[in-house]
């Protein structure tokens, strides 16, 4: 069983960064994930760390939310750099940190179950190592994997099946394209499973896909506690 942390708990560890250190600027790009949708409480994880990073003794790192709902990992990789160029608060100033989440939607089968992926999967694996390469020549990458779903509740919007085979063959091209250049790779799908059936449908919104309240809660606790981030931020 996980261990659930405490809102006080995961503030002293983000607190941890010593204050003199410069805030970072961060853009988080990807789905709906990233975008927080489903989470009318807190605004998704994204935003939950943003607001633990205002407070006045925290590290004060800036995050830019850019997660669009339905983007799959070529719309990401096009916006990719126009993004990255146009975030900053100081003129000529790029963001110092990329924290990517996407390939979900492009795992998923349109019109029935047995249908054609919404991404061919030859074409997602060069899509995806091209976007990786694209981010890892701006700055440092993070990516948070995908987050299971409930497979009872499919279709998805009367036309899409998403289901846990595909999401693992999807999830895993990506994290072995991140092994191959370095790229810290959260495996939130492994991570979620591994908990039983009731654990992660808890965790789940009614339409299947996306996590809950809770399940927003749990995510920030898994990135704030993730060696990846700690890294790259400490």
């Amino acid at each position: 069983m996980q261990t659930v942390l405490t809102t006080s708990s995961m503030q002293l560890s983000l607190r941890s960064t010593p204050t003199q250190t410069q805030p970072k600027k961060i853009v988080a790009l990807g789905d709906s994930l990233i975008y927080g949708f489903g989470d009318p409480d807190g605004g998704g994880w994204v935003e939950r760390l943003r607001r633990l990073w205002m407070l006045s003794d925290s590290p004060g790192h800036v995050v830019y939310n850019l997660g669009v709902r339905g983007d799959r990992t070529m719309q990401v990789q096009q916006r990719l750099e126009v993004e990255f160029r146009h975030r900053g608060e100081l003129r000529n100033r790029f963001p110092d940190l990329i924290i990517l989440s996407v390939g979900v939607n492009d795992s998923s089968r349109v019109g029935k179950l047995d249908g054609k992926n919404y991404t061919e999967f030859s074409r997602f694996e060069a899509e995806i190592k091209v976007l990786l390469e694209q981010a890892h020549r701006l700055c440092p990458v993070l990516f948070v994997g995908m987050v299971p779903v409930n497979e009872s509740k499919m279709p998805f919007a009367d036309c899409l099946y998403y289901n846990h085979i595909d999401q693992y063959k999807y999830k895993e091209a990506t994290r072995l394209a991140c092994v191959g250049m370095g790229i810290p790779y959260l495996d939130i799908f492994q991570l979620w499973m591994q908990q039983g059936e009731k654990w992660l449908c808890d965790r789940i919104s009614e339409d299947g896909l996306h996590p809950n309240t809770l399940g927003y809660q749990t995510l920030l606790e898994n990135v704030v506690n993730w060696e990846g981030i700690l890294d790259v931020l400490g």
